[in-house]
């Protein structure tokens, strides 16, 4: 599986961006699609992630400002990023938990991630 993120770029407070990651190569089937980011010195953490029954989960600090939306039949997950501010400064990593065959377990695998940067 492989996963090709694009959108990030700079953006001053206040603006807004949209990311997209689409999951291409053998996929049975995808149980959950999401996003993470990462700032130096610090862990990976959680930004978004949605289930295939549609159930969202979002950091606290993202709440209200961050929408996750995906296109089932591209395979593809978005982050609508609104009201961007400077803490939200990371490498954005999209993640898919998916099945390559039906008799396989779930497996994660991870984008290259991709630059946001929030500046004036």
């Amino acid at each position: 599986v492989q996963l090709q993120a694009s959108g990030g770029g700079l953006v001053q407070p206040g603006g807004y961006l949209r990311l997209s990651c689409e999951a291409s190569g053998t996929i049975w089937s995808i149980n959950r699609m999401g996003w993470y980011r990462q700032t130096p010195g610090k862990q990976r953490e959680l930004v978004a992630t949605l289930t295939g029954g549609d159930t969202t989960v979002y950091a606290d600090s993202v709440k209200g400002r961050f929408t996750i939306s995906k296109n089932n039949a591209k395979n593809t997950v978005y982050l609508q990023m609104n009201s961007l501010k400077p803490e939200d400064t990371a490498v954005y990593y999209c993640n898919v938990q998916a099945q390559i065959r039906s008799y396989l377990t779930w497996s994660d695998y991870w984008g290259h991630g991709t630059l946001v940067t929030v500046s004036s």
